[in-house]
């Protein structure tokens, strides 16, 4: 069965910014088998249900700011309107609430990490919706829901951030070393995903260090790692695949479970 996979993808000038994470992500299409279609939730599509993305050529967002050479980069995967429509379904069928979206294209969430992966832009893909003010469990449950699409060759991936404090960010340079209070819920994080502990990641608020500091509210960045995990099963024990930090506070950890 195919694995599923969060990663965190960083500032959208790692595009065009050669250093170990863009690296990472351009092994990282080569380091699994090629799926036959991508559904990817995003840190940067808030909704108040699981929505899907239905466009057959979904338009590449540029919802950020920076250099001119960025909003040049066009990512033009097709989408996957029946694969949106059938995951669409299986969260009804969980007794999820879910929508789709015929207008929605690919935010930097998804395109950013894609355009190193894939950069031929050959596979389908589907953006899912984060909900901001639901709970962990609600996204793990949505990971739950669409675990079947994984047997038919979908690669389920989340895109935020394993710590992501942005007021802070202007107080380092991309370089910077980290400070002690991310390295702490770094390095927590990492050992509750190898040792598979479902308990203490969906308590992540009480238990995980510095929460709320690495995390503000609504912790758009940290909710999206819950559905691969949910896809991956119960019980699923999750593996390091990369760990670099930019601009001090911005973890890139990413976790594979298989």
């Amino acid at each position: 069965m195919i694995p599923t996979i969060f990663f965190s993808h960083g500032m959208p000038a790692i595009v065009v910014q050669p250093g170990p994470t863009h690296l990472f992500f351009q092994e990282l299409g080569q380091t699994f088998d090629r799926p036959e279609a991508v559904i990817c939730v995003s840190a940067h599509w808030e909704a108040v249900r699981p929505m899907m993305t239905t466009a057959s050529m979904p338009e590449t967002i540029h919802d950020f700011s920076g250099p001119p050479i960025l909003f040049e980069k066009h990512y033009p995967a097709p989408g996957n309107p029946d694969l949106a429509r059938e995951a669409a379904q299986l969260l009804t069928h969980a007794g999820i609430d879910a929508g789709t979206d015929p207008s929605r294209g690919l935010d930097h969430g998804v395109w950013v990490p894609l355009i190193l992966m894939y950069p031929e832009a050959d596979i389908p893909v589907v953006q899912l919706s984060v909900q901001t003010e639901l709970d962990p469990q609600h996204h793990v449950n949505v990971g739950r829901a669409l675990q079947p699409l994984r047997e038919h060759g979908v690669l389920i991936l989340g895109s935020g951030g394993a710590t992501h404090n942005l007021p802070e960010i202007h107080q380092y340079q991309v370089d910077s070393p980290p400070p002690e209070y991310a390295v702490a819920f770094d390095t927590w994080l990492e050992e509750v995903i190898t040792l598979g502990r479902e308990d203490a990641l969906l308590n992540y608020e009480k238990e995980g260090p510095f929460a709320s500091r690495n995390h503000p509210y609504p912790a758009e960045h940290f909710l999206p790692l819950f559905v691969p995990f949910g896809a991956a099963g119960l019980g699923a024990r999750g593996r390091l695949l990369h760990k670099a930090f930019m601009y001090g506070v911005l973890s890139m950890a990413a976790y594979v479970w298989d």
